[in-house]
């Protein structure tokens, strides 16, 4: 009997919740994230400012919030490409992730700018943002360590004075992974985010003009730079 009302207010506390950052994410979208106000949040959902803090206590408490839910979407389309295309073979299954990514962030670009766009003045993520934020990095490092447990890796040149480092990010990420493989992964990571920022925020505008193609080649690339083998499936 008396979980009856708990349960009410447990699914209560969720509606209102998704509420807020519904409210929260169109302010982004309207003003960016510098300017998000719980106080105008509260105002247009009809609540007073106490009331909202309930739920959440600070400013800081909700963009966490909607960055961890921003990383977790699209970690998720990630992770449903690579399950969907591991069999294709790396190159293709490494394009079909990024392609995902790119999907994802044309779809909701100011959930993109919000994790992958200008720092907001005065904010700092907290470690609770880590596990989400690390979901596509894994699904990449997923895809280049099964072509290394299976068919290999081709070789990749490493300058010397950059193997320490090298091993040192290995050692932190992935140690079952060559180091040159490692640094080729961060470098790739990092190039992958620049073509969708490219896009996404008008770098490309006269310049690349047929994307879906340009996109697909240059991931295409990228796979190649990492290591990753032309290999057939099966």
């Amino acid at each position: 009997m008396s979980s009856t009302p708990r349960g009410a207010r447990a699914r209560a506390r969720i509606e209102v919740t998704a509420a807020i950052k519904d409210e929260a994410r169109g302010q982004l979208a309207a003003e960016g994230a510098a300017r998000l106000s719980l106080r105008a949040v509260a105002r247009e959902l009809g609540m007073v400012s106490s009331a909202l803090y309930r739920y959440f206590p600070s400013r800081d408490d909700l963009l966490t919030a909607l960055i961890i839910d921003a990383y977790d979407s699209v970690g998720e389309r990630a992770e449903a490409a690579y399950a969907a295309s591991a069999d294709a073979g790396p190159v293709r299954c490494w394009s079909a992730v990024c392609e995902a990514v790119r999907t994802w962030a044309l779809g909701t670009p100011h959930e993109y700018a919000l994790i992958h766009g200008s720092p907001v003045p005065g904010y700092t993520a907290p470690e609770t943002t880590v596990p989400a934020a690390s979901r596509t990095g894994l699904v990449l490092i997923g895809i280049v360590r099964d072509a290394h447990q299976g068919s290999g890796l081709a070789e990749l040149p490493l300058p010397a004075e950059l193997r320490p480092e090298a091993e040192r990010i290995a050692a932190d990420f992935a140690p079952d992974l060559p180091p040159e493989a490692v640094a080729a992964l961060v470098a790739a990571w990092a190039e992958l985010y620049g073509l969708i920022g490219f896009e996404l925020f008008g770098q490309f505008n006269r310049v690349v003009e047929d994307r879906e193609p340009f996109f697909r080649h240059a991931v295409t690339r990228l796979a190649h730079s990492v290591g990753l083998p032309d290999t057939p499936p099966g």
